[in-house]
């Protein structure tokens, strides 16, 4: 006699919907992978339960009795009620993954510092990096979007403007010490910084009426983070790029130059397969949105 409360495993109630299903125990044990007996014993676990025979035999298989197509219609039911529930759970509570390209700078001048932020929901996300100087793919799917520096004009792709950026010169305080009192021409006393675009330099110069022709003086590295590394080293002047390298220059020590600011010529932009419309996804840039405010 069981009590009240008491019933059957719910794995003995799933092998009854499944020898319902398949029409024979011996096709049950097959899909299950347990044997004809145990399938057996299952059956007869909740028959016993209930008092009532599930099923009746004919010819090498098994039908349901009107008792057991009335039982097994409502356990499949509560099964599916159950299946429903464990899908908004695990909806709700998974974390989404969102794979992202971005370049060594941005990672560590930007992104590290923010990326638990990012991920935290609700809805939870979680982004996987891929850092480093090749543009991935995105129209293939190669990642799920990308963080590119340039004009914004990339071919079979959506690009949405990201990070602006303002320009102005920052050098190691012993130079600033020793260009104080010059006029900003003073800078081309002493090696520029860039990388393999000029672009930044020759804005800022044209704003101050200077044009910047090819210098040996002058020393190039690929990655900005190492541009930045560089200046605070002594090894010459480069551009800050502002609200990029905010963090950066605050604990650096590296001193403003010049009072005159350009707008930059290049920015970062979000770059995604065309019509993206994964909620993740969109999720994720509005959030770094967000993060270029704080």
């Amino acid at each position: 006699m069981h009590s009240l409360n008491a019933r059957p495993p719910l794995a003995n109630l799933d092998t009854v919907c499944m020898v319902a299903r398949e029409g024979s125990f011996s096709a049950a044990a097959n899909v299950s992978g347990v044997t004809h007996g145990a399938i057996s014993r299952r059956v007869s676990v909740v028959e016993n339960w209930l008092g009532v025979a599930l099923f009746e035999r004919h010819g090498r298989g098994v039908r349901l009795t009107p008792d057991g197509q009335r039982f097994v219609s409502r356990v499949e039911q509560a099964f599916g009620i159950i299946d429903s529930a464990a899908d908004q759970w695990r909806t709700h509570r998974g974390a989404q993954l969102v794979k992202i390209s971005v370049v060594p700078s941005f990672a560590k001048l930007w992104l590290f510092e923010r990326l638990t932020s990012l991920e935290a929901g609700p809805p939870a996300l979680r982004i996987q990096l891929d850092i480093g100087s090749r543009n991935l793919d995105v129209a293939a799917g190669e990642v799920d979007l990308a963080i590119r520096y340039g004009h914004g004009a990339w071919p079979n792709v959506d690009v949405e403007p990201f990070l602006p950026e303002t320009l102005y010169p920052v050098a190691h305080p012993d130079i600033a010490a020793r260009l104080k009192g010059s006029n900003d021409a003073g800078l081309l006393t002493y090696p520029l910084l860039h990388d393999s675009d000029l672009t930044g330099w020759r804005a800022w110069l044209a704003g101050r009426g200077m044009t910047l022709k090819p210098r040996p003086q002058d020393r190039r590295f690929d990655d900005y983070s190492v541009i930045l590394a560089a200046a605070q080293a002594g090894l010459g002047i480069a551009l800050a790029r502002i609200p990029f390298a905010d963090a950066y220059l605050k604990q650096s020590g590296l001193v403003r130059l010049s009072k005159f600011s350009v707008a930059g010529p290049l920015a970062y932009y979000f770059v995604t397969a065309k019509k993206e419309k994964r909620a993740e996804v969109l999720m994720l840039m509005e959030r770094m949105r967000k993060g270029v405010e704080q």
